[in-house]
């Protein structure tokens, strides 16, 4: 029987302060319009807020946007190895996410703070689309040291498909539920959850407010309409943020494009958004 050569050894966090998983969504740090277009004046603005914050303890994972996600739909990577051609796909998108992560990371740096790249396919494979296998002691020895892991919806190898696509989404719930998160701040393009899509409807409410139970009720009615996400594809992220919210770790949802929100979210200030909490 072959032995096991190697265990993640379980490392215990000694820097105190409580943890914000903070998300930059593609939308808001590319123009989603035009393939590998940078949104450059919304990541040097996003980089300041952040430093102004003062925040202690974060990790910071961003969106794929015009960079990953074309390339990942012209190769099908998602849906998992099929044939060869696949694989320069596969190199080609996240090649293209390893890219804007440079330009997130070098804004972060530029305005002192210690970020520090981080992969998801260096520490993370799924199975079936779902994470399976995770190495987190590395990001705990990052923060441990000083330094703000920035983290990516990543192209990643995947046991039952060969590869897929890691949503960001997907990674901030996870990496909320293993590190223990005080809070999840989301930034997105819309002011937060609405009852309609914002973007095509002006009927459209934002919801200020939800429980776990509200939610799943919201869910249940969407799903019985038998109509496609009404809001915009803003339920599709908060189904993958549901574990955390199952965990009690209050996620709040703000508008990233709006100047001062991301600040006024990290330093716990009011913000117009969405909050979603367990009770």
């Amino acid at each position: 029987m072959q032995k096991e050569l190697w265990t993640e050894p379980k490392l215990k966090s000694k820097i105190k302060g409580k943890l914000i998983v903070l998300k930059l969504g593609g939308s808001v740090i590319t123009d989603k319009e035009k393939p590998m277009t940078p949104n450059i004046d919304a990541i040097e603005r996003l980089a300041k807020e952040i430093a102004d914050a003062i925040v202690e303890r974060f990790i910071i994972v961003h969106g794929g946007g015009s960079f990953g996600h074309p390339l990942a739909k012209q190769y099908k990577i998602k849906e998992g190895y099929e044939k060869p051609s696949q694989i320069e796909g596969f190199s080609k998108t996240h090649q293209a996410m390893l890219e804007l992560n440079k330009l997130v990371v070098d804004a972060l740096i530029q305005h002192n703070i210690a970020a520090f790249s981080v992969s998801p396919s260096s520490c993370i494979v799924t199975k079936a689309g779902r994470i399976q296998i995770f190495y987190d002691s590395t990001l705990t020895r990052l923060m441990d040291t000083g330094f703000v892991p920035v983290l990516f919806g990543d192209a990643v190898l995947d046991n039952n498909k060969g590869f897929t696509i890691l949503s960001g989404d997907q990674l901030v719930s996870a990496l909320a539920v293993r590190l223990k998160a005080s809070k999840i701040i989301i930034g997105v393009d819309v002011d937060g959850l609405n009852t309609a899509d914002p973007k095509t409807d002006t009927s459209a409410q934002l919801i200020s407010h939800i429980t776990l139970r509200e939610l799943k009720t919201l869910l249940r009615n969407i799903e019985e309409a038998k109509v496609t996400d009404v809001t915009g594809g803003m339920l599709g992220k908060i189904l993958e943020l549901m574990p955390a919210v199952k965990a009690d770790i209050p996620t709040t949802i703000v508008n990233a494009t709006k100047e001062g929100n991301i600040y006024k979210a990290l330093r716990g200030e009011k913000v117009v958004g969405t909050l979603i909490e367990k009770e």
